[in-house]
């Protein structure tokens, strides 16, 4: 019993971030009708980001100053890819706006190969992170605590953004027919540009949390994180916000019991059975966890 409420405990603070990046991708989704495989680039940069900032000067290189500067960082770029690259697509069918999205994140890669270095970067990680509390003989990781309880005010915040505001009204509308609502009033660019700058603020929560623990900067540091992001979007039902974070839970605690219930010798295999198990949910129930009708694309 004790190693399983500790495997659920490591299950949940990995499928917290997983949650968050999934959620920013059903956001975009939603408005645009777009799976962003960029989204992961929102994290790359902000790794390069806090390695510049670890290595230039003693002021900078603290956290208490890179977790800021990571948050704006993918907020900032979140905003310039869609200023960049998909103002232009919108009205493109869906495969143009498919390749729009994995062009910036092949060109993202490319930037950072010839300018920066191929290489992995390390910087330092916090402290903390390595510290437990030892609570009725379950040990209990301090990140993955913190990870889950930010976690959690995020997603409160994001629901109450989404229930209690005008932008939130506006971003579930244009979600659900964006042709019915913008006959209603709804202005397009300022949804859009709203459903970036939310995605990249979840993105950006992500990525303090996947950073601290990687405490790596590479040309590929967000495909990983992009990848989850995606498969726990597609878990939950894609388009719906509630799936979202229910897909990123459940893959964080099946990739976390897999591993501690899985032989030793076959432990290696852990992605491997994961997308098998996805693949017999898609058999069984193609559209996820939860069923939604999307959108009409702008």
């Amino acid at each position: 019993m004790t190693e399983l409420v500790q495997n659920l405990v490591d299950g949940l603070g990995r499928g917290s971030i997983y949650a968050l990046l999934a959620l920013g991708i059903a956001v975009i989704f939603g408005v645009m009708h777009l799976v962003n495989f960029a989204h992961g680039e929102l994290i790359t940069v902000s790794a390069y980001v806090s390695y510049w900032m670890f290595t230039s000067t003693d002021a900078l290189a603290t956290w208490w100053v890179a977790v800021p500067a990571i948050f704006l960082t993918a907020v900032v770029t979140s905003v310039l890819i869609e200023f960049v690259a998909f103002r232009w697509v919108r009205g493109a069918p869906d495969f143009t706006m498919l390749l729009t999205s994995f062009g910036v994140h092949f060109v993202v890669q490319a930037v950072f190969v010839m300018y920066v270095s191929a290489n992995v970067r390390n910087f330092t990680r916090p402290g903390w992170i390595f510290d437990t509390w030892v609570l009725g003989g379950v040990t209990f990781e301090v990140v993955d605590v913190v990870t889950i309880l930010v976690t959690g005010v995020t997603l409160a915040l994001t629901v109450w953004l989404l229930q209690r505001t005008l932008f939130g009204v506006s971003l579930r509308a244009a979600a659900e027919d964006f042709d019915a609502a913008r006959l209603m009033g709804v202005r397009s660019d300022r949804v859009i540009r709203g459903a970036f700058v939310l995605a990249g603020a979840l993105a950006g929560v992500a990525a303090v949390f996947w950073l601290m623990r990687s405490g790596q900067a590479s040309p590929g540091a967000g495909v990983t994180p992009m990848l989850k992001g995606v498969l726990a979007a597609i878990i939950g039902g894609l388009g719906s916000l509630p799936g979202a974070v229910l897909g990123g839970f459940a893959l964080g605690l099946t990739e976390v019991l897999l591993r501690a219930w899985l032989p030793e010798s076959i432990v290696g295999l852990t992605d491997g059975v994961v997308f098998g198990l996805i693949a017999l949910l898609f058999i069984f129930r193609p559209q996820g966890f939860i069923s939604v009708g999307h959108a009409e694309r702008v």
